[in-house]
This record gives C-alpha cells, structure tokens and sequence, in this order.
C-alpha cells in the first residue's frame, strides 16, 4: 500500500531554534496533506516562521493549546483526515527520503505505528553512536517516542490521551496502539537528528534525564528507564566537561 499524501502534527512552544529547518526537512522528505502545528503560546519567532512557511507551501495548519503535551497531541489527532499520519517533533531534521524508506512497513497490515530512531547532533564517535542507538531502541520498547512516527489513524482516532500526561503522553498512544492488536516497529532507518536544547548539557538538564524516569510511576519499568537514562545522563555530563 502506498499512501500518496498525509497529516503531520506538530507540537510547537517557542520552537525558533530549529523550526525553519525541521520543517523544511517534512516537505522535502513527506508527501505533506496538511502541516497541522498545535502551538502552546509561543512567544519568540515561531508563528511569524509557520506564516512564512504557509505563504510558501499553502497547507500549514496552525491550532492553539495552552494545556499539556497531552491535550496538544490529542488536538492534532483529531484534526487528522489521511489514512495515515506523522508526528514529528519541533527540534528533529527528518533523514533523507523518511518516508520511502517506511513505506516498506506500511504494506503489513498489522503494523499500527512505525518509529524512526533519534539520533543526537552531537553524537560524532562511532562506538558511542552504536551504543547509543541500542538504548535509545529499548527506551522505545518502554516509553514510546513521537520525534518521527508514522501511525495508521485508525488505531488512535477514538483515544483519549489523560490530559495530566504532560510527560509519557507518547507511551500511552504507544501502549494504546499495541493494546488494539497493532505491531508499533521500532527501525534504525528511517531516523531523525535531534537538535537538543543547550540546556540538556547542564548538570540540572543531565540529571533531569534521570529525573524523567521516576515521573513513569511503575516500578519494573522506572528500574529499566533507570539504567537506559542513566547512559544518556553520562553522556550529558560528558558534553557538559568537554566544552
């Protein structure tokens, strides 16, 4: 099957830094529906960059919400009309030719979901690349992610995302797709780069990582977080001392 066109949420909040380039990448790599941005009162350049970018591709979308990351991904879900959709966070670059390299998996039809994994900017050493790429996928088998996913819109159209989720609201639309009978396939490519923000390589920013894990409230899985993040903390602190 292939899916000629489709809906790509994205959830913005003062998303300058990177935005321009983020969104650049969705065209060039997706056949774009409509560009549905849910904004959480941005303040900076973010909806003078969106207005730009619509005069020049006429199919942004642009929504408001001042609640959670939860309401905001449940407000984008249901302005979805395609068959098939994509969230795609604010501070990713979408790899060349993204949506080719899914469209393998979207011949299955027990596939509900298909992740392309993160990969940090600043990862530039091989071996720490590859170490990080195997946590980074059993982070996912956990909690889920939305920095590049595509979903079949059937599997989430009658979901109702708990709107306190302001954090792990991904590992509930994961958990909901697989609880539906649906495969959600983890894959090394497509990928994204993830341009996280500089205040990720602070000592308060590298302990949050850790931080995040204890807000899942299960303990088998906070213990499997735990270890994962603890990887990603070193390697915050690293960046931090090497500067």
């Amino acid at each position: 099957m292939v899916v000629d066109s489709l809906d790509v949420v994205l959830i913005t909040k003062n998303s300058q830094r990177i935005l321009t380039q983020c969104i650049e990448s969705i065209y060039a790599n997706i056949p774009v529906a409509r560009l549905i941005v849910v904004d959480g009162g941005s303040t900076d350049q973010t909806i003078p960059i969106l207005n730009k970018l619509h005069k020049k591709y006429h199919n942004v979308t642009i929504l408001f919400d001042n609640g959670t990351r939860a309401t905001a991904r449940q407000k984008g879900i249901n302005h979805v009309t395609t068959e098939w959709f994509m969230f795609v966070d604010s501070d990713v670059v979408l790899c060349h030719d993204w949506y080719k390299k899914a469209q393998k998996y979207l011949i299955q039809p027990n596939v509900g979901a298909i992740w392309g994994t993160e990969v940090w900017s600043t990862l530039n050493n091989p071996k720490v690349l590859q170490l990080f790429l195997i946590i980074t996928r059993k982070i996912f088998e956990v909690r889920g992610g939305t920095h590049d996913t595509l979903i079949r819109t059937s599997t989430v159209k009658d979901i109702k995302i708990p709107p306190n989720l302001h954090m792990f609201e991904d590992a509930y639309i994961k958990d909901w797709i697989t609880n539906k009978g649906y495969r959600v396939i983890a894959c090394y490519s497509p990928f994204c780069l993830h341009y996280r923000p500089a205040s990720v390589w602070t000592l308060r920013g590298s302990l949050g990582l850790i931080a995040e894990a204890f807000e899942f409230g299960n303990i088998r899985l906070i213990s499997r977080l735990f270890l994962a993040y603890g990887f990603y903390t070193l390697y915050s602190i690293y960046q931090l001392l090497s500067k």
